[in-house]
């Protein structure tokens, strides 16, 4: 992608500004921009939720919502229900009841069982049962919508690029995530694990540890991916160290394996649990558990959903891999920029200090700091799993999970106005028509 030979947005003036000192920021500026996104936030919630009232009006194409809720369920209710829904429901009422649902952790059915539980004893609810199809979707629902990220988003991007017009821009773009229905309306994993992976990472950013290890195993509790959050844990109490040639201390080093032993407990929890009911003391013991690991959750991902290695690149997901192109192409050329141009870099004045004049320097950007080499990272590593290894489309809905994608959004925007502009569109419309789509139950899923 080529640059442009100027744009108002990169004058050496705008530079100097963005990458000023946190402690010189202006407080009043930093309240004003708070408040702007909180405002935006609800806004943006708000017509969301309209444009899903109105296409509730639509016929379905699966009638499946109405098998389970009825046909004279309230609309507000019945948009709820929709895809992996189905899933969550179920096991939060019932527990895990069949094998095919271990594919799915914990964290949604529980918070959907626990508010339902909390709400009917509070007297908000009319029904004698509290675990009613319309009482855990609501309460799943309303939980998820109190999961905004927009302000952390911009906390976080403070903190990494002292950036206040960066910060706010990434923030604003955060707002027009591309799938809206399970990032902001549904009793989904996304928000929920999109939540607590940005507190996470603004934990790590300001060397809180261990609580950004903690905000790291909840997340995994939502989704099998979550343990790949450790990755910033690594980062940034030893990699980065080691690569500043700081000296590490044993305690430092024992205490960050500790912290990151904890994030996969989640994962490997819900693995024993499947081991327990489906394998010990079994006179049937399932398929999987001779296998070395014997872990529930690939197995079923691979028989039920048919995962696994380039098994989704078919001429039938075509359509599927074509919605996801333009969040796909965004994350590995923005991810693959940032490694080639600041990783890649940095590690050579690390091993080669001698070289470091001969090097072209280019030019300063808050996107092109160091401080963001893990986010890149992280964002091309999880952005090939899910291109070769996965359904692909999930990346819709994950993408809002890695604030690496509204950082090379902004990036976009600031360096590549057309191209940028194109993003933007792309964003609102796609948003709106994925609403539509979701609430008719029609994909991606």
């Amino acid at each position: 992608m080529s640059r442009p030979p100027s744009s108002p947005w990169t004058t050496m003036s705008t530079v100097k500004r963005t990458t000023s000192k946190p402690d010189a920021l202006s407080s009043a500026r930093i309240a004003s921009d708070l408040r702007l996104i909180r405002v935006l936030s609800v806004s943006t919630w708000l017509l969301s939720a309209l444009l899903v009232h109105l296409a509730s009006y639509l016929p379905l194409f699966d009638s499946s919502p109405q098998v389970v809720l009825g046909e004279d369920i309230s609309r507000t209710v019945s948009p709820l229900l929709r895809w992996d829904a189905f899933h969550f429901g179920h096991i939060a009422k019932h527990g895990y009841v069949y094998e095919y649902e271990w594919a799915f952790f914990a964290g949604t059915p529980l918070v959907m069982r626990k508010t339902a539980q909390l709400c009917h004893l509070l007297g908000l609810f009319n029904s004698e049962d509290a675990l009613t199809w319309p009482n855990i979707l609501f309460s799943g629902a309303s939980i998820a919508c109190l999961c905004g990220t927009a302000s952390t988003l911009y906390e976080l991007t403070l903190e990494l690029t002292a950036s206040p017009s960066f910060a706010l821009l990434s923030s604003l773009l955060s707002l027009l995530p591309s799938s809206p229905a399970t990032l902001r309306l549904a009793p989904y994993t996304e928000p929920f694990f999109t939540y607590l992976s940005y507190k996470g990472m603004l934990s790590c950013a300001r060397a809180r540890w261990t609580l950004a290890a903690i905000f790291f195993t909840l997340a995994g509790v939502f989704r099998s991916n979550g343990f790949m959050l450790s990755g910033f844990l690594l980062w940034g109490m030893v990699i980065d160290p080691i690569l500043s040639h700081r000296n590490l201390q044993i305690m430092r080093i024992t205490h960050s394996a500790a912290l990151t032993a904890l994030t996969f407990v989640p994962f490997l929890s819900h693995q024993l649990a499947a081991y327990l009911t489906f394998c010990r003391d079994n006179t049937s013991p399932a398929a999987w558990c001779s296998k070395s690991p014997p872990f529930v959750y690939s197995y079923v991902q691979s028989k039920y959903w048919n995962v696994g290695f380039l098994r989704y690149w078919t001429l039938s997901q075509l359509p599927n891999f074509l919605l996801s192109m333009p969040v796909i192409v965004l994350l590995l050329w923005a991810s693959s920029h940032h490694i080639r141009h600041i990783l890649i870099p940095h590690l050579h004045t690390i091993f080669y200090p001698s070289t470091l004049g001969s090097r072209p320097m280019i030019q300063s950007s808050p996107f092109l700091t160091t401080r963001l080499i893990p986010h890149a990272v992280h964002a091309f590593i999880f952005t090939n799993i899910l291109l070769f290894a996965s359904h692909t489309q999930i990346i819709l809905r994950l993408a809002a999970s890695m604030p690496f994608t509204y950082w090379a959004a902004a990036y976009l925007v600031m360096e590549y106005p057309k191209a940028g502009r194109a993003w933007v569109t792309w964003s609102v419309v796609w948003g709106a028509v994925s609403l539509v789509l979701w609430t008719t139950f029609l994909p991606p899923a």
